[in-house]
Formats: structure tokens, sequence, C-alpha cells
């Protein structure tokens, strides 16, 4: 994931690594100022209220739909500024030079999801090449993000995942269409040293994603990871479509990009599953997840020379996991291969402390308008609350830092 673009890194005074140590806040939080780490412990204590969060998210949605007065500046002034990187990318340069300043790289998220005109696909297209081309001028971000259902009707990709073959005209057309717009993404990364991470979404379309996947990391990957795949590990079949994901790599010819993730769809899954009469495909616990994110972690690399990975993840258990054998197989903390990443305004105390003990680390920066990127926030406040308790951890941590600052 580290940069490929010939530009000279600016220097940093050479000074010893830190011991890893994620509940160093001092160093997770020394980016922010006392005014915003006030702020941002004011909005965790109010996101770590299950009992708030859910019925003032769904209030949220329903306002931003009615296009009800005051909403969106309230969501700018609170959510947005704490989890989305700004509207425009020139709003989120601040930002992403502050990360940079802390050697942390950005991967930039254009926030589009569920679109359903080509007007609308296609300006998301032409979105991602202009992320592209702001990171082809800026070493600090050397990766960026494509949402599939940003690029076609979900209903389309959802026939496309049943039937692939004798296919109706006009679905000929408009999976061409699809197609055209992903290639001429990764054509540009490619051409330009930046990567693409295809994100992962619904079980019901994820196959299509998948064999989207694999045709551009087939055309791209021959030389670098160009494209990286997503794999959500609350799957209970992605380990082993990791394990056929490289193999299929290997016989192929190409590398294999792989960006590890937990997951983000749980409960929408668990409730089809169950409505719809199948199994579900979610782990039966988080024990399960967990143990199969950290196997896919070893697999990685195990593999490392021809698998371009990111532990895209808030555990600080697999993190770890990742830091110590980096160390103990004597690896370069900086090879391109082997990356950490979190969500901006989320997890800071791994992403810093990882960055200053020397590993590549990035912030996963969404950008977009308020009503572009607010179904984004909602699974931010809604899930991490009710799952996997990220926010009460965000709050001590914060709450920890401002005590040791006396503020």
């Amino acid at each position: 994931m580290k940069s490929t673009k010939n530009k000279t890194k600016k220097n940093k005074k050479s000074t010893p690594f830190p011991k890893l140590d994620f509940l160093n806040t001092e160093i997770a939080f020394a980016y922010k100022s006392d005014k915003e780490l006030k702020k941002a412990g004011w909005l965790f204590s109010l996101m770590n209220k299950t009992w708030l969060v859910n019925p003032l998210s769904d209030l949220g949605m329903l306002a931003m739909k009615m296009r009800i007065p005051f909403t969106q500046k309230i969501v700018k002034e609170t959510m947005f500024d704490q989890f989305v990187g700004g509207r425009t990318l020139l709003e989120c340069t601040p930002s992403i030079e502050k990360l940079y300043e802390h050697d942390i790289l950005t991967v930039l998220d254009y926030g589009a999801e569920g679109k359903e005109s080509e007007k609308d696909f296609n300006r998301t297209m032409n979105e991602n090449i202009r992320a592209i081309e702001y990171a082809t001028a800026n070493e600090s971000t050397p990766v960026v993000v494509t949402k599939i259902s940003g690029l076609a009707r979900t209903k389309l990709l959802e026939f496309l995942q049943k039937k692939r073959d004798d296919l109706p005209e006009d679905i000929v057309e408009e999976y061409k269409h699809v197609i055209k717009r992903l290639d001429s993404i990764c054509s540009a990364a490619s051409k330009n040293g930046v990567a693409v991470m295809v994100d992962a979404e619904e079980s019901w379309i994820q196959d299509i994603i998948d064999y989207l996947a694999d045709v551009m990391m087939k055309r791209y990957n021959k030389e670098r990871v160009v494209v990286y795949n997503t794999f959500q590990m609350y799957r209970h079949d992605r380990l082993q479509f990791l394990f056929n994901s490289f193999n299929k790599a290997q016989e192929e010819g190409y590398l294999l990009g792989a960006k590890l993730v937990r997951g983000a769809y749980m409960e929408k899954e668990n409730a089809r599953a169950e409505e719809m009469g199948y199994p579900t495909p979610i782990q039966p616990n988080k024990q399960a997840t967990d143990d199969a994110y950290n196997m896919a972690l070893r697999f990685c690399l195990d593999n490392y020379e021809q698998i371009g990975s990111c532990a895209a993840t808030h555990n600080a258990e697999s993190c770890k996991i990742q830091a110590d054998i980096i160390d103990e197989k004597g690896i370069d903390k900086k090879h391109p291969h082997l990356n950490f990443c979190q969500l901006y305004g989320m997890s800071d105390n791994l992403t810093f402390n990882l960055s200053a003990a020397g590993y590549n680390a990035a912030k996963y920066v969404v950008y977009g308008q308020v009503n572009e990127v607010f179904p984004y926030l909602v699974r931010r406040a809604k899930e991490n609350t009710a799952v996997s308790g990220d926010m009460s951890r965000e709050y001590a941590l914060i709450k920890q830092e401002i005590d040791r600052r006396k503020i």
C-alpha cells in the first residue's frame, strides 16, 4: 500500500522507534488540541449510549430523506466532523496533511453507495478518478476505495449474482458499462502508481463483486498490487475464500490484494437470512470471527511476497499479532505488502502508535456531501456501539488523555 510514486519523502528526524503500546494516549491524541479532544470526548460519551444512538440514527435517516431544515447542519457539526474528512477532496486536505505529519497515510473513500442512475454511476466513477489524480500528486495518499454499488444498480448486481450466462441484451449492455467504469478506475490507478481497494458489500451481491475484483486483479496485479479485494471475516466462508483466491492468483500469475475486515453488515445479514429462511452467512459468535480473522492475517503474512495485505481492523489483538509476526520474521516494517488501517476518527490509539513504532499505518478517510455519507455515519454509530463496544473503548481512552492533560 506504500506509495510507488517517485517523490522524495519529507525529511523526518531519525529517532529510535518507541515500544508499541496501544494504551499510550499521549501519542494517540498528540494531533488533537485540547478543544478538539474535549469535543471528541463529548461526542463519544453520547454515542456510548445505545438507547440514545439507535432512535436518533433512525430519526436522522428520516429527517435526511425529508430534507428537514438544519438536519445537515447538526450532522455536519457533530458526527460528520469526527468521522468524515470533508465534503470534497479540497476540504479533506488539512486532515490528510495533519495525519501525514505523523507519518500516517490516507486511504481515500468517496462515500457514495446505493446509486440507481447512469448519471450517478458515471459521477461516482469520475469522482474516483479525481481521487486517483489527487493521490498521484500527494504521496500521503497511496490508495483510493471504490464501491461497486456506487457504479451499478443493486438490482443488476443481484441479477448477475444469480445468473451470468445467456443474459438479455439490455442486461449485457448495462453490465458492460459497469465493467468499463471499474476498469477506467483501475487503469488510472495502475498508470499513476496508486492502488484501488474494492469494498465488500452484502452477501447477496458479494459474489459478483468478487468476480469483478478478480478480473481487475488478473488484469492489473502482474507487477505490483494495484487492486485489492475485501474479505469480510465475520462470514464463515471467507477464510476458505481467501485461500481459494490466493491459489487462483498463483495459478493465473498475478499478485493477490487482500484487505481484511471483520465486517459491517451483520445485523442486516442475519435479519435477511431469518426473513427469507436460509442459513445465515455470519459466523456463530465473535470468537469464531476473531479466530478466522487472525488465521487470515497469519496466512497473508506467511505469503507476504505474493499477497499485498491490509489489516483493516480496530481490534488491538489482531494488530499486535501482525506487528509481532513482522518483528519475529525480521521483515521490513515498511514493506509495501504489510499494512494497517483504521477508520478516520476512530482507534487513534492503534493507528498513531503503530505509526510511531515504524509500521505502515493509514486512516480510511471517507469524504462526500453530508447526505451522501449519512448511511456510513449511521453504521459507525449503530454497529460500533451495539456490536463491538468500540465507543466505550474510544470514550475511555479519550477520557484517559483528558485526565492526563488535566483539562
